[in-house]
């Protein structure tokens, strides 16, 4: 494992050039890439120790120096968690492919149109979702894929800023409540952190609820939204996908109303037209 370990970081140190993390090149070198001195450098960390890494020695690394020369390193999302596996450090594997919904699940999201329905991570990234949901959640299609995160988008993208109908209080505090009960098995995972270290500093609503420790491990059973067609009234089921214990969920809203389920084939018709002038 040490021996891999090493080899990990030699190779992504050998694909940098001292421009890609705004070195001076110093003139010709006899090796590929930086040097060791220079990711010690960048990482914060010292080069005799960062040296022994590379070279796979026994030693311990904590979660914030490997985040550390991972952001030196510039490595993607799966490379990042790859090197804590390697290093010993347990995380949860990353969003991937294989965690988007595929042809199926899309199949299944869809024929639950116009009920709005998503599936989430277990860090609320969002995985798929179907037409009515779409349109309801201010046009995720528009959103970088790497941006559909639940938590992210309530509390800094404006649409949704606005989205909850005179509960947003509740729904917030709720919704941080459940963030912070499901990180407890998370504790040591850089990606959780790294979240909710963003989180703090991009919303200070967020920050203000997150000091205050409460948990939650429940749904709200009801909820009210804004949309292009009129305010829904909703009410909300959940299902596990998968059969690993706290993984990805579908959460599947449908009316508590009849005029809501007529603005829930409204909102569909109204997606379905937008995408066409789009065309």
């Amino acid at each position: 494992m040490r021996t891999e370990l090493a080899d990990f970081l030699r190779t992504r140190r050998e694909r940098l050039s001292p421009d890609d993390v705004g070195l001076p090149s110093g003139g010709r070198r006899r090796t590929p890439g930086l040097r060791r001195e220079e990711v010690a450098l960048l990482a914060g960390v010292g080069v005799t120790w960062y040296t022994w890494l590379e070279q796979g020695r026994d030693i311990n690394a904590s979660v914030q120096v490997l985040e550390a020369i991972a952001r030196t390193l510039q490595m993607d999302t799966q490379e990042r968690w790859h090197l804590f596996q390697l290093a010993g450090v347990t995380v949860v594997a990353p969003a991937s492919q294989c965690d988007v919904v595929g042809t199926t699940g899309q199949a299944i999201l869809d024929q639950l149109d116009p009920f709005p329905a998503v599936v989430h991570s277990p860090r609320y990234e969002i995985l798929g979702y179907n037409r009515a949901y779409n349109r309801m959640a201010g046009d995720l299609d528009s959103i970088d894929p790497g941006e559909r995160n639940h938590l992210w988008l309530f509390f800094t993208h404006p649409y949704w800023q606005r989205l909850c109908i005179s509960h947003r209080p509740e729904a917030a505090a709720h919704l941080v409540g459940n963030m912070r009960a499901a990180m407890a098995a998370h504790l040591d995972d850089p990606l959780w952190a790294q979240l909710v270290r963003r989180l703090r500093e991009a919303s200070e609503e967020f920050e203000t609820l997150w000091l205050r420790h409460d948990v939650v491990n429940r749904a709200l059973p009801a909820k009210d939204f804004i949309s292009p067609v009129g305010d829904l009234h909703l009410q909300l089921l959940r299902l596990a996908v998968g059969d690993q214990p706290g993984g990805s969920r579908m959460t599947v809203y449908t009316p508590r109303d009849e005029v809501t389920r007529d603005r829930l084939e409204q909102l569909v018709a109204y997606d379905a037209a937008q995408q066409l002038r789009a065309g």
